[in-house]
């Protein structure tokens, strides 16, 4: 077992020097062997963010992605190294282990491919589990062929392997033994990708994951009146389902977050997973576009299956004016089909089929989302959600903070020093100071504490990044386009721009 107080001095070190990249190799190596997958994913990816594209470190976060038992996102790391030119064995069977427990197709064949390449790679137990017992490997090792017999000095030599002992001729048998089994194995083809169903399938298998939400509402700051729209959404329904079903009232529904790049509709969205210890979905565009006709369809079907089986359940689509913009801008019958599925998807079969399910939508441009997506039923609630004030900044500061070394910081300064600045600039900011701290420390030979010049030092060398020209651009669909009073929210932080 590896020794606690190495790993503690190792981790250590990679805190004190986090671009050391062959010290965070060997501690996710350790983390690795030790069975520490979530540490080990951890690590591996901050190796990764330092030396992308290494075939070794992607390897290893694919291991600790079988260890956790996160199989989809196993295969979506191994995805760019399955057509490598003599890629290692260790791929191979990888790839067998995260597509076995998830019904992949290609299972099979990854593992006569890797038995074929290597026959010390059999796993009886593995085969077993594929339904191999009894079936040739991919590649037989090629027996040595039978001498042929002695042949007259008259005739020719014969090119044909002669039979090693003499057997009487029969019409029904042939003398010589058989150059390749009698059972040839299927040939090799690869296996279809990670993402996405394969061509042709009737049904997809979503390549989203289901997630547990490690933050709740205490870990967001500010935005007070979100949170309670969201309460009574969906945490409330859950809570006291006697109480809301004497009104008719069920848990679910959809919500539309929007405002401005960075204000924290995401980690908006996972908190109020986390609050009520739902089960979490993030769906990126990847998730269900494809290249195919139909197969979006069915990967956004796939995808809301999945939710409504692990409800109570957000269901959460980011960028989501891709996958729902206005069917009138659009040339192609494709991209209308995939709105027309979303729609009905929001719909349900019945009333109830998406009880438990809240749909949480996140854009930066909600006037161009088609207008049947804001019917009653849908996403019948969008939820503005602003630029955080200086009491905002001032309490994101310190919940950013709270896990480093820090001495008395005055938070209220730093926020009056940020004005315009969204969450992600925040997060920027701290980033910032951070490095220039560790820099310090490494001078020093230990922890120096974070302290308020620290960050208002960071703070004299950033700018906001896109909140102004967003609501400026917001400005032009409050001033000319708010004939139904949708936009009325934004009136507020419209009449400070100048």
């Amino acid at each position: 077992m590896t020794d606690e107080t190495a790993l503690n001095a190792l981790r250590e070190a990679a805190r004190l020097s986090p671009e050391n990249l062959p010290l965070r190799r060997h501690l996710a190596g350790l983390l690795l062997a030790a069975g520490r997958f979530a540490e080990a994913a951890d690590e591996h990816r901050a190796a990764l963010a330092l030396s992308p594209g290494d075939v070794d470190l992607t390897i290893g976060l694919a291991e600790a992605y079988v260890g956790l038992g996160e199989y989809n996102r196993a295969l979506r790391t191994l995805d760019p190294l399955v057509d490598m030119p003599d890629r290692p064995i260790r791929i191979d069977m990888l790839m067998v282990r995260a597509a076995l427990p998830v019904n992949r197709p290609g299972a099979v064949h990854w593992y006569r491919h890797a038995v074929g390449r290597d026959p010390s790679q059999a796993d009886p137990e593995l085969a077993a589990r594929l339904g191999l017992e009894d079936a040739p490997p991919a590649a037989p090792v090629p027996q040595a062929p039978v001498p042929p017999a002695p042949a007259p000095a008259a005739q020719p030599p014969s090119l044909i392997p002669a039979p090693a002992a003499p057997a009487p001729a029969s019409p029904s048998t042939n003398p010589l033994p058989p150059l390749i089994p009698a059972s040839p194995p299927p040939p090799y083809t690869p296996p279809q990708p990670a993402y996405g169903a394969p061509y042709g399938s009737a049904e997809a298998e979503p390549t989203a994951e289901v997630e547990r939400s490690r933050v709740d509402f205490s870990d967001v700051a500010g935005m007070e009146e979100v949170k309670e729209s969201l309460r009574m959404k969906l945490l409330l329904p859950v809570m006291q389902p006697e109480l809301f079903a004497a009104y008719g009232k069920r848990a679910g529904g959809g919500v539309l977050l929007y405002g401005p790049p960075g204000a924290g509709k995401t980690h908006l969205a996972r908190a109020a997973a986390g609050e009520l210890g739902a089960a979490f979905i993030d769906v990126g565009l990847a998730d269900i576009l494809d290249m195919w006709t139909g197969s979006s369809e069915r990967n956004l079907r796939a995808t809301f299956e999945m939710a409504r089986r692990n409800r109570p359940c957000v269901l959460f689509f980011d960028e989501v004016d891709a996958l729902a913009a206005r069917r009138s801008d659009m040339r192609q019958a494709h991209s209308r089909q995939i709105v027309n599925q979303f729609l009905a998807e929001l719909d349900g079969v019945d009333e109830h089929a998406n009880e438990g399910v809240l749909v949480l939508a996140a854009t930066n441009a909600p006037w161009y989302i088609d207008v049947a997506f804001r019917r009653p039923g849908r996403f019948d609630q969008m939820v503005f959600v602003p630029p955080p004030d200086v009491a905002a900044r001032a309490a994101t500061l310190s919940l950013m903070c709270r896990d480093k070394p820090l001495e008395k910081i005055d938070f209220d300064r730093v926020a009056k020093a940020t004005e315009g600045f969204v969450g992600a600039d925040l997060k920027g900011l701290v980033d910032r100071a951070v490095e220039a701290k560790l820099q310090e420390s490494i001078r020093a030979g230990r922890p120096v504490p974070l302290s308020t010049p620290d960050l208002m030092a960071a703070a004299r060398t950033m700018r906001p990044t896109a909140v102004r020209e967003w609501l400026g651009t917001a400005r032009n669909y409050v001033l000319h386009a708010n004939e139904s009073g949708v936009w009325d929210d934004l009136l507020p932080w419209l009449r400070g721009l100048r």
